[in-house]
């Protein structure tokens, strides 16, 4: 079982961008000294009370000039946005700058971006689909072309290029099905989307697993989960509440505050953009305290509350092989950031990783 930090870096009113900043660099600092394997921030532009990160490399960068061993890590890269080949050259020189500790995820991205960035709405699964092949060419082979309907490539090659025999681990992120079967197909990890308990995505998991089996692939699914950890329960639940109510309404936040920026209805429908349609985002915002934690939407409590959380999922959930906790969501004071990951590394990361024999730990993916 592997451990890692996950944030949207989202802002709120009582801080600034660059206070939000500051405090994501210390608690990815601190997240190297307790020994986390990662340390993973969205990729997401237009909207602060979502993510405030349009620049990770730029982040991790200033990140990597005080840690030493932590993987660094985008969840995800929206190809729609992005120029293919430029993007892999800029994956392959970061991955050089950190010594081989960059990973990355590849996505469409959310379907209020498309709007704001200029590109219709219907493109983006296409841009994404030609995207993903013309980046993975680029990353894979010293020379590559492409025909396609968005781009055009002859006999072209990065630089720098990756370093000999270097694999990235790569991550997909999604809810379609698509996406759980190609992740399966290619041996990349499957990231689930925070604020899902197991059964809201256990038929996709097995499309994965299915698919992984059938290709020759371990499944490798990262589970993420907001996490604020106390020794007392009561004090836990206390502290958390107002952080927990701004994550789940930060990820809404786009739905509830700028739905008129949104395409029409029927174009996200025939976009495969149905899910922000729905109003399941903005219902899930609404949901009662007790009621997040009871479903298993968010992690409150003491460390052996979430052990026991985490020992729930690994017994369903086959193939988990890492737990990410966000601690810093919702405007969160930066000191109770700090007491979950300190609690979290103290407590439930020796408890699994006790358990594990030496045989099958993983090793360190560079």
């Amino acid at each position: 079982m592997q451990f890692s930090v996950y944030s949207e870096l989202q802002t709120w009113p009582g801080k600034t961008q660059k206070q939000v900043y500051d405090e994501a660099v210390e608690q990815a600092v601190n997240a190297d000294r307790l020994g986390y394997d990662a340390y993973a921030i969205i990729e997401h532009f237009f909207f602060p009370k979502f993510g405030v990160s349009p620049n990770p490399f730029a982040f991790f960068a200033k990140c990597a000039e005080r840690t030493r061993r932590i993987n660094f890590r985008t969840l995800v890269h929206v190809l729609p946005y992005h120029n293919p080949a430029i993007l892999a050259s800029q994956i392959a020189a970061f991955d050089l700058l950190v010594d081989g500790r960059y990973e990355f995820g590849l996505g469409r991205g959310h379907a209020w971006l498309a709007p704001k960035a200029g590109v219709p709405v219907e493109e983006t699964r296409p841009r994404y689909e030609e995207s993903l092949r013309i980046l993975l060419a680029a990353l894979d082979d010293p020379r590559f072309s492409h025909d396609g309907a968005y781009y055009k490539v002859e006999d072209s090659h990065i630089v720098p290029q990756p370093a000999p025999g270097r694999k990235f681990r790569i991550f997909l992120g999604g809810t379609s099905d698509t996406t759980y079967e190609l992740a399966g197909e290619r041996g990349f990890a499957m990231v689930v989307p925070p604020l899902l308990p197991y059964e809201a995505l256990r038929n996709q998991l097995d499309i994965y697993r299915a698919a992984c089996r059938k290709h020759g692939h371990q499944p490798d699914i990262v589970w993420i989960h907001a996490c604020h950890l106390d020794e007392d329960r009561d004090t836990a639940k206390r502290e958390a509440e107002k952080m927990m109510r701004g994550f789940l309404k930060g990820n809404a936040s786009v739905l509830l505050e700028n739905a008129n920026e949104l395409s029409a209805k029927s174009r996200l429908e025939a976009s495969g953009y149905g899910f922000y349609a729905s109003g399941i985002m903005e219902q899930l915002s609404d949901m009662p305290y007790d009621e997040m934690i009871e479903k298993d939407v968010v992690w409150v409590g003491t460390p052996g509350d979430v052990i026991e959380r985490i020992e729930g999922m690994h017994k369903v959930c086959e193939g988990l092989t890492e737990v990410s906790i966000t601690v810093n969501p919702g405007g969160v004071e930066h000191w109770k950031s700090i007491k979950t990951q300190e609690l979290f590394a103290a407590h439930v990361m020796p408890h699994f990783k006790a358990l594990q024999p030496p045989s099958e730990m993983m090793p360190a993916r560079r």
